[in-house]
């Protein structure tokens, strides 16, 4: 084979490759999964544990303190953290970054063993334990049901026929219900009614624990018939309560009394609700629908939109849906907002080169910049990298980057072959003594990545798309620019034809290239001017650095803000919701204000994944506020907290805007332990006291809130 056949082959090789790049990458860009944020595990579990009747010490001292011995002895184990309040134990266990989405369900199971030994050390009436490691999900899509005129009951019965066939949608996991009301019926007891009978409270318990319960009553044959007989008499509403007899064992002799004679039956809801919300000043049950892991969230949200339409007509009239979040609207957003940068990406690069370059040299870059984005979509295909504003944000990083390699195999071809070198020789000439060179380089530019994307803390996690996508594209834009470019270059530039007995054009005699040549010169011949100059501007910007607003992840530019709103310990969730009302008038007399959600109780669901739901208080809520602008939001933080705390003088009020990476907590935060409650709470005291003396603080509160009337 002659050296020209194979440069044919080779030819035709490369050209193949741009079109599998081209073809395949555009076919893979629509498979990769869409989301807003990366994929993040969250590394922390909570152990609940019951304690009926117990106060807040008698819970620290009899469980909480037997489960963290217990917990403590994990080898993952990073910290635990607990809460000890009346009746409930709450602890909270973080795993050490280095483990994954992969390992972690292994350490939940040895989690749960260790939980599962220490239950026989718990005393009577405590547990069982649950632990709740389900921190992982990412309820994007979030709507909340109102309906003006219907019960608690009927909203909650619509919402469970809701969350029962959208979760035939494409792409969709689970939907979680917040804010619903349990019905229950009350069995309230007439104590003088009981004595004048002789049924005690246990007699009324014992003959309710024995009701409704399925039993098998056997099977009966009837010819060749099996049949199984099914009991009856079972309670379908709560007037059929009242029919329930009760065996009193007072006394000396037996006797059997109706339960309506001794005790009043009623209909109702939970006296406290553990959580409540509210959209625009109504009541509602919220729905969260997160996606399956690798899934398409624009995708589900389409096939979610499809599902309601065809559900439309069973709704009751008057029912509606609010959106509070809908990440596929974001993430649409994103995606179109890259593409539009793509393509202005090209256009400068295009048009910049065609300046200093010329019209083919810049079109050939051009097309070498498209082509190696193409192919970057496919390994992100390949390897699982999701579309996301990391990865997407790697992308547009990269895209400055992506033309280096290539312009200066370009460049290096285009100046060969003007001295009137033919494009093969030519290519294999720049190739052959630049590859090595631009592979180190470009080794070099992947490396300053490397630190955000091998880091084992949750900033790493959340960034290391970054450094995937920047590695897979700028290894990529090195080859396409020694197979691809050279191809191009031999293809399109035009090789300059010497006529007889003409000198050589020096193609670096032009005014740039002299001016360029004069100033490196000058550089050159005073080279401690030179060195000094340079270690001067080092010196100004390491102190012009000191002055830059230092936030590793900024603010998001979603047109919603949270206000989070602490009331006095020991307040009912009823007084909490009467409160909050005032505010959500407030919030919604502003002309920038369009919606108000107000999540009552807490134990919010994460519906962005750099949200951290607050545990449950009866005392806390937080209104979720939407705008018309985001812009308005840095002006609306300051008003926003300036009035509320007016109105509402003896709360703790904090307003946040939504972050751009993992976010949980205060700015700063104190922790100060020791032996002595009484001390503590006084150092605790003391420190608050030092905080509010600072003018910008906001938000100051203690982690043992106040004391309460017993």
């Amino acid at each position: 084979m002659n050296i020209a056949e194979l440069s044919i082959r080779k030819s035709v090789i490369t050209w193949v490759m741009i079109v599998l790049l081209v073809a395949v990458g555009g076919s893979s860009f629509f498979k990769l999964s869409w989301l807003e944020d990366p994929e993040f595990t969250i590394k922390d579990a909570v152990v609940m544990t019951p304690y009926p009747g117990a106060s807040a010490a008698e819970v620290e001292e009899e469980v909480t303190n037997v489960l963290e011995k217990a917990i403590q002895q994990l080898g993952q184990l990073k910290f635990v953290e607990s809460r000890s309040s009346r009746g409930m134990s709450q602890v909270k266990v973080k795993i050490h970054d280095k483990f994954d989405k992969h390992s972690l369900p292994q350490v939940w199971d040895e989690l749960r063993r260790k939980v599962n030994d220490a239950q026989t050390s718990l005393p009577p009436g405590a547990g069982p334990s649950v632990v709740n490691d389900d921190f992982g999900d990412v309820y994007g899509i979030y709507v909340a049901l109102t309906g003006e005129g219907y019960s608690d009951a009927e909203l909650h019965e619509f919402a469970k026929f809701l969350q029962r066939e959208l979760l035939r949608a494409e792409d969709t996991k689970r939907i979680e219900l917040y804010g619903v009301r349990k019905e229950v019926v009350y069995v309230e007891m007439r104590r003088e009614k009981m004595a004048e009978f002789g049924v005690s409270p246990e007699d009324i318990y014992r003959s309710l624990a024995a009701k409704n319960l399925p039993v098998s009553a056997g099977f009966m044959t009837l010819g060749t018939d099996y049949i199984p007989v099914n009991p009856t008499g079972e309670f379908v509403s709560e007037q059929e309560f009242g029919d329930l007899l009760v065996s009193s064992r007072g006394g000396d002799s037996e006797s059997l009394v109706y339960l309506r004679d001794v005790a009043g039956i009623v209909r109702g809801y939970e006296e406290t609700p553990n959580t409540i919300l509210r959209f625009d000043g109504k009541p509602g049950i919220g729905l969260g629908i997160s996606a399956v892991a690798g899934g398409n969230v624009v995708t589900m949200g389409e096939s979610l939109e499809k599902r309601l339409d065809e559900l439309k007509d069973q709704a009751p009239l008057g029912m509606e849906l609010h959106v509070i979040a809908m990440q596929p609207e974001a993430v649409t957003t994103a995606i179109n907002g890259f593409l539009v940068s793509l393509a202005q990406a090209v256009a400068i690069v295009v048009v910049v080169l065609l300046i200093f370059m010329g019209l083919r040299s810049g079109f050939i870059i051009g097309f070498v910049l498209l082509t190696t984005i193409m192919g970057t979509f496919i390994f992100m295909d390949m390897y699982n990298v999701t579309l996301e504003r990391i990865s997407l944000g790697a992308l547009v990083i990269a895209l400055g980057m992506l033309v280096d390699n290539a312009i200066v195999v370009t460049d290096g071809i285009r100046m060969k072959m003007e001295q009137g070198q033919d494009g093969i020789s030519a290519a294999r000439e720049v190739v052959g003594q630049t590859g090595v060179p631009l592979l180190g380089a470009t080794f070099v530019a992947v490396a300053a990545f490397a630190a955000i994307g091998t880091s084992q803390d949750s900033t790493g996690e959340y960034c290391r798309t970054l450094f995937s996508v920047i590695m897979i594209s700028l290894l990529l834009s090195w080859v396409t620019a020694v197979t691809i470019t050279p191809l191009l270059c031999n293809s399109f530039l035009k090789k300059k034809e010497k006529k007889e007995g003409e000198a050589a054009k020096d193609p670096y005699e032009g005014a740039i290239f002299a001016a360029y040549k004069g100033f490196l010169s000058t550089c050159i011949r005073f080279r401690w001017v030179t060195v000094g100059v340079v270690v001067g501007l080092f010196v100004v910007s390491i102190v012009g650095f000191g002055s830059v607003k230092v936030m590793f992840f900024p603010d998001a530019t979603r047109n919603q803000f949270y206000i989070d709103v602490w009331l006095p310990e020991g307040t009912h969730i009823e007084e909490t919701t009467r409160e909050m009302a005032r505010a959500e008038e407030y919030l919604l007399d502003r002309e920038e204000v369009t919606h108000v959600a107000s999540f009552i109780g807490g134990g919010q669901i994460r519906f962005i994944l750099t949200y951290t739901p607050e545990s449950s208080y009866a005392s806390f809520a937080q209104l979720m506020v939407e705008v018309a602008d985001s812009r308005d939001i840095p002006d609306l933080l300051v008003s926003t907290l300036e009035d509320l705390e007016e109105i509402f003088p003896q709360a703790v009020i904090n307003n946040k805007a939504f972050l751009l990476g993992p976010s949980e907590g205060g700015k700063i935060q104190l922790r100060i332990s020791g032996p002595d409650p009484a001390v503590l709470r006084e150092l605790g005291m003391r420190a608050e006291k030092i905080f509010r003396s600072d003018p910008v603080s906001k938000g100051v509160r203690n982690e043992w809130r106040d004391k309460i009337k017993v």
